[in-house]
């Protein structure tokens, strides 16, 4: 979170204003306007004149902390503390800086005197539970942010922030305490979506038959400006492992294809040469803005799947489906939509989890929030909508906490019939 800025007090008319005064409200106006690196050498000229502004100290630190030059907006934060600016948000702006340095000793100290001076701070909560994060102190982290949520009960970055710090003390041994504190996240918000369903996950409560529409929303809008990154990261390989189960059928560019929950557009470079027509459809508007950036795609719109297939009768040739029916724990709704969208002798490729054999359920959710499916199971689901199995394939999708994640690779056709 950015540096908050503060502003001159006094009430002297402009022309009145002595120059170090005027030059720090010409970066201000420069800074509101985004562009620090314009702003930053008025507030040294400003503060060269008049060390003593200490809102101008802050501001600096801003600029500077835009332009990534993080020891000095650390040193301008401090100054603005010794020129009198000794309040809870001057010392969070140098908590948040010093984190981000990894000066996290010294963040540490800038975040407890923030919160003694305002204990009401929910970013200084939020970001002092950041810290403890990346010291791996998730207990202590989750504190931060149940402290964060208290008093910003609709704050969807710190919701995220729980749910992921969570699932780290589930993993890490933790998980008697991380299903306590998960039990009190869905009492404490029955109605947001994260809490409903990574709370009944790693709660090891019944959770929906499939993830609630605002949960996949909000965690893709949250997680779509770095999701390329994270992937590969993760050595993601859904979109590799259904082009390579694709490479064998039409490729001639004459088919209506839907490239459902297409989220940031990793399928569409395979898809597109098949393609006469290529659709993609996602929940994340912010997915979305990535996807359109790849312009690969003839449409693109935001909408529900099972909705959208469901009103697309006979409309494709071709659906594909990168690890979009792990969000959905029952699958006969979406099949049954999937097929009713195809074309006779339309293909539905997609990816899916896979339960181990040693669990006898059909489908269950995950800490992380994904289902994983059954090999049995999908073949069942499949028969039942109308849809032959033409391939089956076993293959690891991702790594998830250093562990291969093991998946099927499914290619299912509509009967000509």
């Amino acid at each position: 979170m950015a540096g908050s800025r503060l502003s001159l007090r006094g009430g002297m008319r402009a022309g009145a204003l002595p120059p170090a005064v005027r030059l720090s409200r010409q970066a201000d106006a420069l800074a509101a306007a985004g562009d620090p690196a314009g702003a930053e050498p008025l507030y040294a000229r400003a503060l060269a004149a008049d060390p003593t502004l200490a809102g101008t100290h802050n501001n600096h630190g801003n600029a500077l902390r835009a332009l990534g030059r993080l020891d000095e907006a650390a040193a301008a934060y401090r100054a603005a503390i010794a020129q009198g600016l000794d309040e809870g948000m001057a010392h969070y702006n140098l908590g948040s800086v010093l984190r981000q340095a990894e000066r996290r000793v010294e963040a540490e100290d800038a975040f407890k005197q923030a919160l003694a001076l305002r204990p009401d701070h929910a970013e200084a909560w939020n970001n002092r539970g950041n810290l403890w994060r990346d010291l791996d102190r998730f207990g202590e982290a989750a504190a931060g942010y149940r402290r964060a949520l208290a008093l910003r009960p609709d704050w969807a970055d710190a919701h995220d922030n729980f749910g992921a710090v969570l699932y780290l003390l589930h993993e890490q041994g933790g998980a008697e305490e991380a299903a306590e504190l998960a039990r009190r996240w869905r009492r404490d918000h029955p109605g947001n979506p994260l809490a409903r369903h990574i709370g009944a996950a790693i709660a090891g409560e019944d959770a929906d038959p499939r993830a609630p529409d605002d949960y996949v929303r909000q965690t893709f809008d949250l997680f779509a400006e770095e999701f390329d990154r994270k992937l590969a990261e993760l050595d993601y390989r859904a979109p590799a492992l259904l082009a390579g189960l694709l490479a064998g059928e039409t490729a001639d560019g004459s088919l209506d294809v839907l490239d459902a929950g297409c989220g940031t557009g990793l399928c569409a470079a395979s898809l597109r040469p098949r393609a006469r027509w290529l659709v993609g459809v996602d929940l994340s508007a912010g997915m979305l803005e990535r996807a359109r950036a790849r312009r690969l795609y003839d449409e693109l719109q935001t909408a529900e799947l099972v909705g959208f297939l469901a009103g697309a009768p006979g409309a494709f040739d071709l659906v594909v489906a990168a690890d979009v029916f792990c969000y959905f724990g029952v699958l006969d709704e979406a099949f049954a939509a999937a097929r009713a969208a195809l074309r006779p002798g339309g293909r539905l490729a997609f990816t899916v989890e896979e339960l181990t054999a040693a669990d006898s359920r059909p489908h269950r959710v995950a800490t992380h929030g994904r289902y994983a499916h059954a090999e049995a199971y999908v073949r069942g689901a499949l028969t039942g909508a109308g849809l032959e199995v033409r391939r089956c394939d076993h293959d690891r999708l991702r790594f998830e906490s250093g562990e291969p994640v093991m998946g099927l690779v499914v290619l299912a056709e509509r009967s000509a019939g």
